[in-house]
């Protein structure tokens, strides 16, 4: 009965969603109040039908609902509850859903907080948001529904994918759909300006939260999925260029750029159309990214399904919007004149430039992901495009956003002179260069890499320190009174610092040991060494486990006993790796247990990995600085105010 009453709420979700996509925008059109309020209404209707949809399918997974074809092929009655929830999400039909509640959660969220708006860019924000609602509520009912019934249930399921069965993976789609869906917000507000034909600072401030609120989501999807590859995985990498991983990290990038170009538009009336087809782009990418994931034509450990039907339905869904978003744009953008001058030395300059930056990386990425596909299509080769290509192409243009962030950040608006603003930054750029001398001495000369990327980390983070000492007046009192902005940009910037040391370190000084070890050999890791003392057969909830019992010791003592794992799910018939980590804040002792070797030892993979919890903490250190910025209403809510009483003087259908 629950199933089916989750079935009908999800067909009302579509009536619901097909209403809100015509009447608000319609009453927008002819001027009509009453219809434009209606869109609210219909906002929460949808959500709120979505949301009994999803709490469904949920009860169906706890209760291990085997009617279902979705829980037969994603859950066991053996499964940990934690994996039976996240099993929900865990698979195409489910994660399609949840994208859909989340759509419907942000247009309602348009709709309970939007009072602020006129009431015409309102309608029209949640009518696009509506049609967005449509198309994926159809794609979920005509190939993805997951309330198809079995005429003969089995007794049990065939589980969960073990990959899937780990707390940071069960918290990790969420995030990254909660940061994919809400660019459909900045997508929304970008057509409805474009339709209006008007954008001004007003308009920045209110796409502004929404974009932010995606990217911290995003980023916390992001940080993630990377420490789950990390101690998961069993290959002790954090990132891989794997398509699915690039799918998250494309939109990323724009959503970054968006954020950053929509300020210029906020101070300075300049940049509009460029911002407006970022907003298009960002979106863009997420449904881009969706359809690499969903469509089968690229090959990932991560992606959901492989039905080409599946496949073409997100590729009209993709070409509708964004082919429609940029043709309405290329009609438009005329209208989008930008009103603000500013000199070749200027805070405007330097956005524009770190606008260009983050753009072309993201096409990089893009290039790299989608041209295995381009060049099977159009020359029968079947190529792999890797990590080589992507550190090639990609660092320059990320290494070049670190050297100009710092200046960038403290340039006056409009113009400025590049002297009086570096003479500050003298001494964050001695301490940067100190820091990679250090760093350069530490590595014996090993690598370049460590030490040029601990100097720009260290230049982002002491430069950051100088902007924040700038804005304080150089009073340390004065710190504490700074806007919220301020420090939510300081945390971001200072994060994305400490990703740069993390990364660096754990690429330049990594120390890794492959060996076959019987049970009472040692062996020497780094300063530190290694010693497996036993090996035993155990069972958990869901699956058999080897665990292998190794002792870390420094100058013969003892500091630690860790507990490496080789898992085997028989239902899936499926194998695991669980690494045993020493995390630490300088460095991560990584140990790996592998298979039994015909003399009766173990594969044993081992690894020292400096700084490795540095990349986790800065994308922690951004979401934070996402989050401070997201807090400060201060400008937002009087821009708004002086616009909703301005248009209300000129237009009393407003």
């Amino acid at each position: 009965m629950i199933t089916e009453l989750g079935h009908f709420a999800l067909i009302l979700a579509l009536g619901f969603a097909g209403l809100q996509a015509t009447i608000p925008f319609v009453g927008a059109q002819t001027g009509r109040r009453n219809w434009m309020a209606l869109g609210p209404t219909l906002a929460t209707l949808q959500f709120l039908a979505l949301t009994a949809a999803f709490a469904a399918l949920t009860h169906a997974f706890v209760t291990s609902d085997f009617s279902l074809k979705v829980v037969v092929d994603n859950s066991h009655t053996l499964k940990p509850m934690l994996y039976k929830v996240a099993g929900v999400w865990g698979n195409h039909e489910g994660s399609m859903l949840l994208w859909a509640l989340i759509l419907s959660g942000f247009g309602a969220s348009a709709g309970w907080f939007g009072g602020g708006l006129p009431p015409r860019l309102r309608a029209r924000v949640l009518g696009v948001q509506a049609l967005i609602g449509v198309a994926f509520l159809a794609f979920i009912l005509f190939t993805s529904n997951p309330f198809v019934r079995l005429n003969l249930p089995p007794f049990d399921g065939h589980d969960l994918n073990p990959l899937l069965q780990d707390p940071g993976l069960a918290f990790h789609p969420p995030f990254l759909y909660l940061g994919y869906v809400g660019l459909s917000m900045s997508f929304s507000f970008a057509i409805a300006a474009l339709i209006e034909g008007r954008v001004d600072a007003a308009w920045a401030r209110w796409v502004r939260p929404w974009t932010l609120a995606a990217w911290i989501f995003l980023t916390i999807g992001i940080a993630l999925g990377s420490w789950w590859a990390y101690y998961e995985l069993g290959w002790g990498g954090f990132w891989f260029w794997d398509p699915v991983e690039n799918a998250s990290f494309m939109p990323w990038l724009f959503a970054a750029a968006l954020l950053h170009s929509s300020i210029v538009v906020e101070k300075r009336e300049a940049l509009k159309a460029w911002t407006v087809l970022l907003a298009i782009l960002a979106f863009g990418f997420s449904l881009i990214g969706t359809f690499i994931v969903r469509s089968g034509v690229i090959t990932s450990v991560h992606a959901f399904a492989n039905d080409p039907e599946r496949g073409v339905f997100i590729l009209a869904i993709l070409t509708f919007f964004i082919g429609g978003g940029l043709t309405l744009f290329a009609a438009r953008a005329e209208a989008l004149q930008a009103r603000g001058v500013f000199s070749l030395v200027s805070r405007e300059s330097a956005l524009v430039l770190n606008n260009i930056l983050l753009a072309v990386a993201a096409l990089v990425v893009f290039i790299g992901t989608i041209w295995p596909l381009l060049a099977e299509l159009g020359f029968g080769r079947k190529l792999s495009v890797g990590a080589p290509f992507f550190n090639a192409a990609f660092t320059p243009f990320i290494v070049a956003l670190a050297v100009i962030l710092p200046v960038g950040a403290i340039l006056p608006w409009k113009r400025g002179r590049l002297a009086a603003t570096v003479r500050p930054l003298a001494g964050a750029l001695a301490l940067a260069v100190a820091m990679g001398g250090l760093a350069f001495a530490v590595g014996s000369g090993r690598s370049a890499l460590a030490p040029i990327g601990i100097l720009l980390g260290s230049w982002l983070i002491a430069g950051t320190a100088v902007d924040l000492w700038l804005r304080a007046g150089r009073r340390l009192v004065r710190l504490g009174r700074l806007p919220r902005a301020d420090w939510g940009k300081a945390f971001a910037h200072g994060g994305l610092g400490v990703v740069f040391v993390g990364v660096a370190a754990i690429q330049g000084w990594n120390i890794e040991d492959i060996r076959t070890l019987r049970v009472g050999e040692s062996f020497p890791l780094g300063e530190y060494e290694v010693k497996l003392t036993a090996v035993t057969e155990g069972q958990g909830p869901n699956y058999l486990t080897t665990t292998g019992e190794m002792h870390l010791l420094r100058g013969g003592v003892e500091i630690a006993a860790l507990y490496p794992e080789k898992r085997f799910y028989p239902v899936a018939a499926m194998p695991t790796t669980e690494a045993a980590i020493l995390n630490g804040p300088l460095r991560d002792i990584y140990l790996v247990l592998g298979d039994r070797q015909a003399d009766g030892g173990w594969a044993v993979r081992s690894y020292i990995k400096p700084f490795a919890n540095w990349i986790w903490c800065g994308a922690l250190l951004m979401a934070i600085g996402g989050g401070f910025s997201l807090s400060d209403r201060r400008l937002r809510v009087a821009g708004g105010a002086r616009v909703a009483r301005t248009t209300t003087a000129l237009d009393p259908a407003e």
